[in-house]
């Protein structure tokens, strides 16, 4: 079996775990405070602080900017719940955008449409490692006088005209073991402001600014130095493991036929966290099914929008019509595309996508 994806854990990350055993400070450390340095350096922002995962990275970046009960937020009906679910999580309200049926990321020029009084920020999405239109969003955002959350749980390393992902406005990221990097659970959160940065340090360690001093309502959030020695390993490594993404992400799409492949808009590096193609005339369950019979891995992210998950109709009451990605949740279907991949990989997973699509 060819799987969808593969953590990639050297010597490099044993011997970096170890030493923290050995060191006697397993809990938020040093590691911690190296590893978010160096993270900050990699997205060229100021600020990086980190947590225990994307979603709590969500969580903390939406307290920190006083974002709550009343207020809604902007965001893609496309992607994993995590980014709606952490709006919930403060009291705020989700506010779905459709996605560009190209980028599968929320489509700019439907977002002034959705800005009521009660908006107070935008959450874009940089799915399958491509980054949303940032410059059009920066511009309505500093219209209406809103704040901007970057979901890149999905892109590391991504950039648009050389500005990478989380330096445009508050950035988040997940360190689960599928993404780009891992920390084998952890999250990031990236900012130029100070006065966030202090917010999110103290929103995830129960409060504090001096120890055993709760000056506000935490949560505990920490990384710990275990992981921040893992994801440090592996972040020396991201520019490295990005190449052989985006190497087989080509080889892929100068390949493949019949199906819908990606494409990366002119100034924009994509750093494919999911290689996903759009699969036509109701075949992509087929296709799957053909696929799983070969031995080759496949994911679907995501068969159902966010606007129609039972949580958020049954008891949310949302009803929307948002046919962009409606029709993406039954078209798309992601091959592998992580750099353990070997020629002989890529050349089944080719064969095998062909010769279904030949034949249907």
């Amino acid at each position: 079996m060819i799987p969808i994806a593969k953590p990639l854990i050297g010597d490099e990350e044993k011997q970096a775990v170890l030493e923290v055993l050995d060191s006697g400070m397993l809990a938020q450390g040093p590691r911690v405070k190296a590893f978010e340095e160096a993270f900050a350096a990699m997205c060229g922002v100021q600020h990086a602080i980190a947590t225990s995962s994307g979603t709590t990275a969500l969580h903390v970046a939406l307290l920190a900017h006083g974002i709550g009960p009343g207020d809604e937020v902007i965001t893609s009906p496309f992607t994993f719940i995590a980014s709606a679910n952490s709006i919930l999580y403060v009291g705020a309200k989700p506010v779905f955008v459709d996605i560009d049926p190209v980028t599968f990321n929320i489509d700019p020029a439907r977002i002034e449409a959705a800005i009521t009084p009660r908006t107070k920020a935008i959450l874009p999405v940089h799915l399958f490692g491509l980054m949303a239109d940032m410059e059009a969003i920066q511009a309505i955002a500093a219209r209406h006088g809103l704040v901007v959350i970057e979901d890149a749980c999905q892109s590391h390393g991504a950039s648009l005209h050389g500005k990478r992902a989380g330096a445009w406005g508050t950035g988040t990221f997940s360190l689960y073991p599928t993404k780009n990097i891992t920390s084998a659970e952890g999250g990031m959160i990236t900012t130029n402001d100070a006065r966030i940065a202090e917010n999110c340090q103290v929103i995830r360690q129960h409060g504090m600014r001096r120890r055993y001093y709760h000056d506000e309502l935490g949560f505990n959030f920490r990384m710990t130095d275990i992981h921040a020695a893992i994801g440090l390993a592996q972040l020396h490594k991201l520019e490295q493991f990005n190449a052989a993404r985006v190497a087989n992400a080509r080889y892929l799409n100068a390949n493949l036929r019949g199906v819908g492949v990606p494409t990366t808009p002119a100034g924009y590096v994509h750093v494919f966290h999911q290689y996903t193609i759009r699969v036509p005339d109701g075949q992509r369950d087929a296709l799957a099914e053909h696929l799983k019979a070969n031995g080759i891995g496949f994911g679907i992210y995501y068969p159902v929008a966010i606007h129609q998950q039972t949580y958020y109709t049954q008891q949310l009451g949302y009803n929307q019509y948002l046919p962009e990605a409606e029709r993406a949740t039954e078209e798309v279907l992601s091959l592998p595309v992580h750099p353990a991949l070997s020629p002989t990989d890529l050349e089944a997973i080719v064969a095998a996508v062909n010769g279904f699509m030949e034949g249907a």
